[in-house]
């Protein structure tokens, strides 16, 4: 099951990979949100970077956003144009840096993500912030299997087993 923690936060982070039905329920979070600014991160599209205008995860789902009524005066796009396999933990260093540089004054944030995924985001961006910045986290139901039966389909099991060992690797090799 997923795993959310929200907080009180300015910033509304969303993981650029997510399906559109994510990217859409992000929207609402964030319009009913008290949020300053909405930041999109993400890495390298892993098929049709050629043939896109958009060659990172974070340009589109930036594009998504602005389709669905975002403001794109309260959108940031933070890519991570790296070819990472730690593509989570790269895009949390790269929001850290980023906001190191940036005029935001920004004390919480929550990281806007899909299913059991949550727990190794939360993990991973709390790591990376370090102490500066309180972070929670948001995750959105999937909806190509149910999350409180997932062992009933093979779209669970192969979303979750691979899930949890990435989340016990990024446990017990504290990047």
């Amino acid at each position: 099951m997923a795993k959310s923690s929200p907080i009180n936060a300015d910033i509304l982070v969303v993981e650029g990979w997510l399906p559109d039905y994510a990217i859409q329920s992000a929207v609402t979070e964030f319009k009913q949100g008290s949020y300053h600014k909405l930041i999109t991160i993400g890495g390298s599209l892993p098929k049709g970077f050629y043939l896109s205008e958009y060659k990172t995860f974070a340009e589109l789902a930036a594009a998504t956003l602005m389709a669905l009524g975002v403001d794109r005066e309260q959108l940031i796009v933070v890519s991570d144009p790296s070819q990472s396999q730690s593509r989570t933990y790269n895009s949390a260093v790269i929001l850290n840096q980023w906001l190191s540089t940036s005029e935001l004054q920004i004390k919480s944030l929550n990281i806007y993500t899909l299913g059991t995924h949550a727990r190794r985001s939360w993990l991973l961006f709390k790591q990376a912030l370090a102490t500066k910045i309180s972070v929670g986290i948001i995750a959105t139901e999937p909806l190509n299997y149910d999350s409180k039966n997932w062992w009933h389909s093979s779209e669970g099991v192969r979303t979750v087993i691979p899930e949890l060992l990435a989340y016990l690797y990024a446990c017990i090799f504290k990047f």
